[in-house]
């Protein structure tokens, strides 16, 4: 690649790169010939990205999205230094913890909104400056269709962290737009990653009214893993189109919202059916407790 085309080439900041999504679009941005900043808690997981064919194009950084703000502010303004700015950011660290909600409480709440939740705005709020100097700034944030699907045993914290993370990306929608910074939520299905599900039950409170319930939604989580019919290649390939404008993305406007896979689909229009049923069932209530009309008005 000639030095300026390497220079008008996106940079583009990816958390929770050494597996899953993260890893996969990495790879998926370097093979269009725009530069990346990998990142991830591990430095030696990372190092697999390097090739003699993408070292001038790639830059790997050890970010953890839960050490707080003002360090994060300092990993960011490193990763900005590599090529003098920062195009896109990806945030697509995170994780689940499953286990029900009683038995989990507060301390497993927090727990799972330290990474989910706290270090998407972190590194978010650390990234806004260069997002605002870029031309083709844009924030794209990995939530999930489970924010759809909250009622599901087990799910119920990892949920919670991903409906407020979708309601953190939507209020960036309308605050980023004076600065033409685009913002995608990704909404991604049951997609065949490695160790998604690799994080144990809580079972280190266990309430015996929740037995058989704990033990059907155990059963469950751990039959997941490998029967995914979401493909995250093929995923992977669509975020970057739709950020570059490009392939499925090309001549359509920008969608704000991005749900893949046929699992996300189904939960999305399910959920907004069984909303719009009920406020249909009960619209009378929901218009009936407004002040009356003062009587010389009726």
């Amino acid at each position: 690649m000639s030095q300026a085309s390497l220079n008008n080439a996106k940079v583009w900041l990816i958390t929770g790169a050494s597996s899953g999504f993260g890893k996969r679009l990495a790879i998926a941005v370097l093979a269009r010939g725009e530069r990346v900043i990998a990142t991830a808690r591990s430095l030696e997981k990372l190092e697999s990205f390097k090739s003699s064919e993408n070292t001038d194009r790639l830059r790997i950084l050890r970010l953890d999205v839960t050490e707080g703000e003002e360090k994060i502010k300092v990993q960011i303004a490193q990763a900005a230094a590599f090529w003098g700015r920062i195009d896109v950011l990806v945030n697509n660290a995170g994780y689940g913890l499953p286990g029900l909600m009683e038995e989990g409480g507060s301390k497993l709440l927090r727990q799972q909104f330290e990474t989910n939740v706290f270090g998407v705005l972190d590194v978010s709020t650390a990234t806004l400056p260069y997002l605002r100097q870029s031309t083709a700034g844009c924030l794209v944030v990995i939530g999930s269709r489970s924010a759809w699907k909250a009622e599901l045993p087990g799910l119920g914290v990892y949920a919670a962290s991903k409906a407020a993370v979708h309601a953190i990306t939507e209020n960036f929608m309308s605050e980023l737009a004076p600065f033409n910074i685009k913002v995608l939520l990704v909404q991604p299905g049951s997609f065949r990653t490695e160790g998604i599900y690799g994080q144990q039950y809580f079972t280190a409170n266990p309430l015996p009214v929740y037995d058989a319930l704990r033990s059907a939604s155990q059963t469950r989580f751990a039959s997941v893993a490998g029967t995914e019919n979401g493909d995250p290649n093929k995923a992977v390939e669509v975020i970057v189109d739709v950020v570059n404008g490009e392939g499925v993305a090309k001549g359509r406007p920008w969608p704000g919202y991005l749900v893949l896979g046929e699992d996300a689909e189904f939960d999305v229009k399910t959920k907004c059916t069984k909303v719009l049923t009920v406020l249909d069932e009960w619209v009378d209530v929901a218009r009936g407790v407004g002040f009356d009309a003062p009587a010389d008005l009726k």
